[in-house]
């Protein structure tokens, strides 16, 4: 932590009143099993970054419209504080293939640089990483606690205050994990959820424990989840100053996004837009400089004359495509092009794709397939160390000036 050592206001009466708030550039760790309020209390601390007006980058694996789904039931309009850039939402994909790997560790040293990549760049006050849990099931403990330790400095010499969500441990190597990352933070909340009450539950026991500092020791209370103002304790205690205290009439109104129209897009979890997409294009770039671990980038163009005849629009594409990739495939659509991230890729992945989606047009009539083909080109890159990052190639991909024939092949005249 940089400069004085103050204490900023966390957001949940229990921290607050007990602690005073938190570090402003210290680490803590929350622990909880699913449902037990995690996300809420980690939206709890991002409300109240953004009442200070300070910048808070919020890694998530979920949809982003189910993070402001979440927000909204603290009346949180999350979306207006995006727009403001004071809540930077960043979706990170889960490291699904990466522990399939015979050495997974280096690909999830990857994945915790990352957080220091994206930190650099946005420059935030707090960070929240929910959930942590998918990227740090290291085989080796030390090279885990090497990474983390490593992570957190980086981050706390620039002052930013951060907040990292994992699952409660199920079993001793999990536990032998947590331990390694709660010995390396400032200080754990851990949420109990009442087991007696069974998944009804909407509460628990919350603890509070120091590792560094907050000489005040812990404390333990019981807490519920009440609509509208997220995880609250009974009778809290009169809040001890902080720094940046909210205006007693800063109010947030609850903006529900407006329903998108019926889509089958809606239906699958691996269609991201272009940011997304190359943050987890990214992440594969570093795993095959790490591993050599294969990918391909699959494009394909669909001229407009095609829409305009009648014979296939970009949405009937897309699903096409999306219903012929595997869940570890990740797709992006960007004007009238598809992108596909075909993950651990093969000689024959390619190949294989493209008959899958042929069998899923409107159409399989054989006449039908020969004249819509001829309207539907493919640009197929290999990985290879002469690319060095995911804006370049996606640049380059979406760019007029990748259209030439040189580029794009018709699909009927692709050979692999």
């Amino acid at each position: 932590m940089a400069g004085s050592i103050s204490l900023i206001p966390f957001g949940f009466s229990l921290i607050d009143t007990k602690w005073g708030g938190v570090y402003k550039g210290g680490s803590y760790l929350l622990l909880g099993s699913r449902k037990s309020g995690r996300t809420l209390l980690g939206l709890q601390f991002a409300l109240e970054a953004a009442k200070a007006r300070e910048v808070c980058l919020y890694f998530t694996n979920m949809r982003p419209k189910d993070v402001m789904i979440q927000a909204a039931s603290l009346n949180f309009d999350i979306q207006s504080y995006m727009n403001q850039n004071l809540i930077i939402v960043v979706r990170v994909a889960p490291p699904n293939d990466v522990y399939d790997m015979n050495s997974p560790d280096y690909a999830l040293v990857e994945y915790l640089n990352d957080i220091v990549t994206v930190v650099s760049q946005y420059k935030p006050s707090r960070i929240i990483f929910d959930e942590l849990t998918p990227y740090i099931g290291f085989r080796n403990i030390e090279l885990l606690r090497e990474t983390f330790l490593r992570t957190l400095e980086t981050v706390e010499d620039q002052d930013i205050t951060s907040l990292f969500l994992v699952s409660e441990p199920a079993t001793d190597k999990a536990q032998a994990i947590i331990d390694v990352l709660a010995q390396s933070v400032t200080g754990i909340i851990y949420l109990k959820k009442d087991s007696a009450k069974g998944q009804l539950s909407h509460g628990g026991k919350v603890i509070i424990s120091p590792n560094i500092g907050h000489t005040e020791g812990q404390f333990s209370a019981d807490y519920k989840i009440e609509p509208y103002k997220g995880l609250i304790i009974d009778e809290p205690e009169e809040r001890k100053p902080v720094q940046h205290q909210p205006q007693a009439n800063m109010r947030t109104t609850t903006q529900i996004p407006k329903a998108e129209p019926n889509s089958d897009s809606m239906g699958f979890s691996n269609l991201y837009n272009q940011n997304d997409f190359q943050l987890i294009l990214n992440n594969q770039i570093a795993l095959f400089k790490s591993t050599g671990q294969t990918f391909n980038l699959v494009s394909f163009k669909l001229d407009p004359a095609a829409q305009v005849k009648g014979l296939l629009s970009i949405n009937q594409l897309q699903n096409a495509v999306r219903m012929s990739t595997d869940k570890k495939d990740k797709i992006c659509v960007v004007d009238n092009k598809i992108i596909v991230l075909i993950a651990r890729s093969n000689p024959q992945s390619v190949p294989n794709l493209l008959s899958q989606i042929q069998s899923h047009f409107p159409s399989v009539d054989e006449n039908y397939l020969s004249t819509v083909l001829e309207y539907i080109s493919i640009m197929n890159i290999e990985i290879d160390e002469n690319i060095s990052n995911a804006e370049s190639m996606m640049g380059y991909i979406v760019s007029s000036e990748a259209d030439s024939e040189e580029n794009y092949v018709p699909l009927n005249k692709f050979t692999g």
